[in-house]
C-alpha cells in the first residue's frame, strides 16, 4: 500500500479510538495510543512494522510544534515571578527520580552501579506531549497547570544534564582509561547551550519576518517553516530539538507585536498532526516487552513514579506553593517517551549488554506510562480544580 494509505489509517484509527474512550471519560490521547496499538504491527497488523519505522518525520514535526507551544508559555513576567521557583521544583523532581531509582537498583536489587546510575538518570526525563494534549483538550487552567508547564519545559534540560553526568561516571567505572569525566560533562552542557542559541537566534528571525507577512496564510506558512527549520538545524548539529523549539517559542512570545498571532496560528494545522503522532506512537509500542523486563523493570516503573512525586512535593514545599500544587504535581509528571527512548538508545550503544537491558526496561516502561499517564494527569487536574467538568 502507499504511504498515504497508512497515514489515513492512523488518522481514522486515532479518531475512532478517541470517540470510544470518551465514553468512559478518558482523555483523547489515551484513545489515540490504544488505537495505534490495535492497528499496529503487534495486533491487527493493519500497519506493518517497516512502515511504522518510517513515521519518524511525523513524530519529529509533532514534537517540534509541542515544544514551541511549551516555550510560548515562558513570558518574561512569568519568568521574573516564578523562574527561580520552577527551577528548584524541576531539579528536585528530577533528582528525586534519579536518586531513588539509582539507590533502589544498586542496594535493593543488587544491580551493577553503572547500570543503576544510568537507568536512574533516564528516570529524570518526562514526556511533555501527552501532558500538553490533556491540558489542551480540557482547557485546564490554574496554578498547577502554570507550574506544570514550566517544569516540563525545563525537564528536558535537567534530564539531559543528569544523563550526561551519570553516563560519564558509568564509563569511568567500566573503562576508566578511555573517558574523561569532565570532557563528557562539558560536552553535555555545550549541547544544551547550543540548542538554546539556535532557538533564540531563529526566534528573533521569525519575529522579524513575521512583521512583513501578508495575511494569515503567509504568517502560518512562515511560522510552520521556522519551527521545522529549527528542529532540522538542531537535528543536524545533534542537539536537543525540544530545547531549540522551546527557545524559539519563548523568544516569539516575548518579542514583537504579533507574538499572540504567531503562537495561536499554528492551532490551525496541529490537530491532525497530533492525532497521527500519538496513534503512530501507539503502533510503535511492542506490548510483548512487558513480559521480558522482570522484577527490575517493574521496580523501575514504580520507583520512578515515587521519586518524581516525592521530589515534586519537596520542591513545592520549599518554594511554598499552594497545597493543590504540591499534592498533585507529581501525578502529572508520569508520562515518559521520546527523550527517554533516545537516551536509552545512547546507553545501548555505549554500555553493551547493560545498555540493552536498559533499553528493554525503558521501552516496557513507556508502554505503561503512555497508557496510564494521561489518565492520571487528567484525574490530578480535576482534583486540583483546574478542569471544569
Amino acid at each position: 500500500m502507499h504511504a498515504l494509505y497508512y497515514v489515513a489509517t492512523l488518522l481514522f484509527a486515532g479518531l475512532l479510538g478517541a470517540r470510544l474512550v470518551s465514553k468512559v471519560k478518558l482523555p483523547n490521547v489515551t484513545g489515540y495510543i490504544l488505537a495505534g496499538i490495535v492497528v499496529g504491527p503487534y495486533l491487527l497488523k493493519l500497519i506493518p512494522k517497516d512502515v511504522v519505522s518510517k513515521f519518524d518525520i511525523i513524530s519529529e514535526m509533532a514534537l517540534g510544534f509541542i515544544a514551541y507551544s511549551i516555550g510560548s508559555q515562558f513570558s518574561l513576567n512569568l519568568i521574573r515571578k516564578t523562574g527561580k521557583n520552577i527551577m528548584i521544583i524541576t531539579v528536585l523532581e528530577s533528582l528525586g527520580a534519579v536518586v531513588l531509582v539509582s539507590l533502589f537498583m544498586s542496594f535493593v536489587l543488587r544491580q551493577p552501579v553503572a547500570f543503576s546510575i544510568v537507568l536512574g538518570a533516564i528516570a529524570a526525563a518526562t514526556a511533555p506531549a501527552a501532558t500538553i494534549m490533556v491540558i489542551r483538550q480540557y482547557n485546564a487552567k490554574g496554578p498547577l497547570v502554570d507550574t506544570l508547564l514550566g517544569v516540563v519545559a525545563m525537564d528536558d534540560a535537567t534530564g539531559i544534564i543528569a544523563f550526561g553526568l551519570c553516563m560519564a561516571f558509568a564509563k569511568q567505572l567500566i573503562s576508566p582509561e578511555k573517558v574523561s569525566l569532565w570532557q563528557t560533562v562539558l560536552m553535555s552542557l555545550w549541547e544544551i547551550a547550543f540548542a538554546l542559541i539556535i532557538g533564540g537566534v531563529l526566534g528573533l528571525v521569525l519575529v522579524f519576518i513575521a512583521g512583513r507577512a501578508r495575511g494569515e496564510d503567509e504568517l502560518l506558512s512562515m511560522t510552520t517553516a521556522m519551527i521545522l527549520f529549527t528542529a532540522g538545524i538542531a537535528e543536524f548539529f545533534n542537539v536537543s530539538t525540544l530545547l531549540a523549539c522551546m527557545m524559539l517559542g519563548s523568544v516569539t512570545a516575548n518579542a514583537g507585536h504579533k507574538s499572540n498571532r504567531l503562537l495561536s496560528i499554528i492551532d490551525r494545522i496541529t490537530p491532525p498532526l497530533f492525532v497521527a503522532f500519538f496513534t503512530a506512537s501507539g503502533a510503535d509500542l511492542d506490548i510483548s516487552v512487558l513480559m521480558r523486563v522482570g522484577l527490575v523493570g517493574m521496580a523501575y516503573i514504580f520507583v520512578r513514579v515515587v521519586g518524581k512525586m516525592l521530589g515534586a512535593w519537596l520542591g513545592c514545599k520549599i518554594v511554598r506553593y499552594p497545597k493543590n500544587v504540591s499534592r498533585y504535581l507529581g501525578f502529572t509528571l508520569i508520562p515518559q517517551a521520546g527523550v527517554a527512548i533516545g537516551l536509552s538508545m545512547l546507553a545501548q550503544s555505549q554500555l553493551g549488554a547493560q545498555g540493552i537491558a536498559i533499553r528493554t526496561i525503558i521501552l516496557a516502561a513507556t508502554v505503561v506510562y503512555e497508557l496510564v499517564g494521561p489518565v492520571i494527569t487528567k484525574t490530578a487536574l480535576q482534583k486540583a480544580g483546574e478542569i471544569k467538568v
